[in-house]
């Protein structure tokens, strides 16, 4: 079962407002997931999300009179893992090592690799504004990065990259399952954290790591992560991608790492080297030349995000 998409004009307020909502949710989070890791190793944290977010969106789908049953359900278990196990696992490890705000910045890159990888396996032309949105972009991150830099922290800016480039690849098989099969996203969404969760559990069992810390400060943030972040936040993107055309969907990957930097900075005192900065401005420059692309030619990658 598909939702059928209101067209633009039609649309409204209301996926407006679930934009708002979701930047706002899903920038919280990255601060949330950060006090989180204090108190779980990484990979027993993602694992642990996943599972109490597949629950209940598993729940939701069955009392909502869904389908449950996928099609090509070894794209599936592909997407899965890229796009829920990949994802969660890089993105969990780069909060080990980096702020929330420069973390979300660097994994929401994520529209600039789903473009490029879409050029390379979908042979998807790019045309004009979006080279100039993929050049600021890679131009920003190699500030962030600073590769020359041999006494800067390399590891947890190369783990938010890989995060990014987990949930490109995954968009292009989401696109590629789409082109060819009606697929319920709310369902697919479900078995995703399900399936993906599985990699993760393995990995937080076989890989040594602390025992996770189960003080009543750790299940509640991790209650608001599972259900709040993941669940309504997938919920909410679901909704929008449903009823407004992709560009307007990407403006709120413009608002999320913009909550998280802000939040970021008033709850852990996260602060910033003035190349960062210069960097996160191109970063922003980037994605919002390939929104303003998206608006013109009403389409381009759709880049969710969490």
């Amino acid at each position: 079962m598909t939702t059928t998409k209101e067209p633009a004009g039609n649309a409204g307020w209301k996926p407006l407002f679930a934009i708002a909502l979701l930047s706002l949710i899903w920038g919280v989070t990255w601060v949330l997931s950060k006090q989180a890791l204090s108190y779980a190793p990484p990979f027993a944290f993602a694992a642990q999300r996943c599972v109490g977010s597949a629950f209940a969106l598993l729940l939701v789908a069955r009392l909502s009179g869904r389908s449950m049953t996928l099609p090509r359900p070894g794209l599936t278990v592909a997407i899965s893992l890229s796009q829920v196990g990949g994802f969660m696992a890089f993105q969990s490890c780069a909060l080990v090592f980096n702020g929330p705000g420069k973390t979300s910045v660097l994994i929401f890159t994520m529209p600039i690799w789903t473009l490029l990888l879409a050029w390379m396996m979908l042979r998807e032309r790019i045309r004009g504004l979006q080279w100039v949105a993929a050049l600021s972009t890679l131009s920003g991150l190699l500030l962030i990065i600073a590769p020359w830099d041999l006494h800067g922290g390399l590891t947890g800016d190369l783990f938010g990259v890989a995060a990014a480039m987990c949930w490109a690849i995954g968009t292009i098989l989401v696109k590629r399952l789409r082109a060819t099969h009606a697929v319920d996203l709310l369902a697919l969404t479900a078995w995703q954290m399900l399936i993906g969760a599985l990699p993760l559990g393995v990995l937080a069992l076989v890989i040594p790591e602390r025992a996770t810390d189960w003080t009543l400060h750790y299940l509640v943030l991790l209650a608001l992560v599972s259900l709040l972040s993941t669940s309504l936040g997938w919920w909410l993107w679901i909704y929008v991608l449903d009823r407004v055309p992709a560009w307007e969907a990407s403006l709120s990957v413009l608002g999320t790492p913009v909550v998280a930097i802000v939040t970021s900075t008033l709850a852990l005192g996260e602060s910033f080297l003035p190349a960062e900065v210069a960097g996160m401005a191109l970063i922003a420059t980037g994605l919002a030349f390939l929104s303003l692309v998206g608006y013109l030619n009403r389409g381009g990658p759709s880049p969710p995000g969490r």
